[in-house]
């Protein structure tokens, strides 16, 4: 039998779906972020950083583009013949199939596999924050205060703990009361979804919890080991840390790598972030372009004005084109005399001439208020938007539109064009 010190299991099937159109046909983890990188990139580095090479990837939802991506792991140096990284979707089985229900339930249904590695330890992670952790500091912590379980958490302005599960520690840091989402938190000491397992502990409750209908950590997992006497612990983390699930959350995450001086350091040597880059030409910076406070990826063709805005791999942009506090995902061209504010463009979007986006007063969106929102313009991937429209605020667009889906060449402020295909 293989035996490993500490393998991770990566929750990567997220629908996202409050990130709107941005996750119509791709699972959040695949959405990219800061320009080249992609959302699960973060975890796959901060695992390799952290010396842990065996990865097993939980897909569900849209995973082509996310397995494309991962491949067999090479630019993470996961591709090993022992361990390395492996995609683990659902599938048949001889007696019943079954779709991953909740975290937990995906866990136990890939046991076989946590079972081949005989691990001491599993580091359960999710596939859809930004931040930079040594997974090695946290077993450290975990073998020295003799826990069953450890969960990585982090300090929350209280206003914002009852989105979170909220833990109650005693001065040991032991956990003395976990709250999932409550409506009146007693702590600003939230989970952030990362779990360290002493191996038999996760094994027994995985196989006693069996039957729970949408099995996930948070609800049933920890609360059945507090309540069986398990040492379970806080590591408290105090760096950089988001969770871009939400289309405004993603937004400033992105908007924040181009500070002076981030809170979040793309640059750092001895901590680098991993991704799988493709051949493509340099970037190509027109005479009379102008960039501004930006992040420009490789194989972009500016002509025209960037300020304040992440531009991805081979983004064409205009000439006499403005675009303003917006992110631009890779392969997108917009066209010639155009204005974009404070706008997501998803990846392989057609912009055509004279559009402006992100234009006049807010008003909330009609169909998903609390999606489409803070004044932004999201447009789903493959998307097309014919020349000289006008688009307002909390907008959504998906699809391939056409003139005449814009009477008087407007899309008003909190309106939304879904066409064939693009889901919202």
């Amino acid at each position: 039998m293989i035996k490993k010190e500490m393998i991770a299991m990566l929750l990567a099937g997220g629908q996202g779906s409050r990130l709107g159109v941005l996750t119509s046909d791709i699972a959040k983890p695949a959405v990219p972020y800061g320009g080249k990188y992609r959302i699960i990139d973060f975890a796959l580095s901060n695992c390799i950083n952290s010396g842990v090479d065996t990865v097993g990837v939980l897909t569900q939802y849209q995973p082509l583009r996310l397995n494309t991506h991962i491949g067999i792991g090479i630019p993470w140096d996961l591709d090993r013949n022992v361990g390395g990284v492996s995609i683990l979707p659902p599938y048949e089985k001889s007696t019943n199939t079954e779709w991953y229900t909740g975290t937990a339930n995906a866990i136990f249904q890939n046991l076989r596999y946590m079972e081949l590695y005989n691990p001491d330890y599993v580091l359960i992670l999710g596939g859809d924050h930004i931040y930079k952790m040594d997974y090695e500091v946290v077993l450290d912590y975990h073998k020295a205060h003799k826990a069953d379980i450890t969960l990585a958490t982090i300090p929350v302005p209280l206003e914002e703990a009852s989105r979170f599960g909220i833990v109650i520690t005693d001065d040991d840091g032991r956990i003395t009361e976990f709250e999932e989402k409550p409506e009146h938190p007693r702590s600003n000491l939230a989970s952030m979804g990362i779990y360290i397992f002493s191996w038999p502990v996760l094994r027994d409750a995985l196989i006693t919890l069996k039957d729970q209908s949408g099995c996930d950590f948070g609800k049933h997992v920890i609360p059945y080991c507090h309540e069986h006497g398990k040492r379970i612990f806080a590591y408290e983390f105090n760096g950089y840390w988001k969770d871009v699930g939400t289309l405004m959350s993603y937004w400033e995450s992105n908007m924040e790598l181009i500070d002076i001086v981030p809170d979040f350091n793309l640059y750092e040597e001895f901590w680098k972030i991993y991704t799988k880059t493709e051949v493509i030409p340099p970037q190509y910076i027109a005479p009379g372009a102008v960039i501004e406070t930006a992040i420009v990826s490789e194989g972009a063709e500016i002509y025209g004005k960037v300020y304040r805005s992440i531009i991805g791999p081979g983004v064409v942009i205009g000439e006499n084109t403005v675009v303003h506090d917006s992110i631009i995902m890779r392969s997108t061209t917009i066209g010639n005399n155009c204005e974009i504010y404070k706008s997501i463009i998803a990846e392989e979007c057609n912009i055509g001439n004279g559009v402006r986006l992100g234009i006049g007063d807010e008003a909330p969106n009609v169909d998903k208020p609390s999606i489409y929102t803070g004044g932004l313009v999201a447009i789903g991937e493959n998307s097309v938007i014919p020349d000289n429209v006008t688009v307002g605020k909390n907008t959504a667009i998906s699809g391939v539109t056409e003139a005449e889906d814009y009477p008087n060449g407007y899309l008003p402020s909190g309106q939304n064009i879904i066409k064939a295909g693009g889901v919202e």
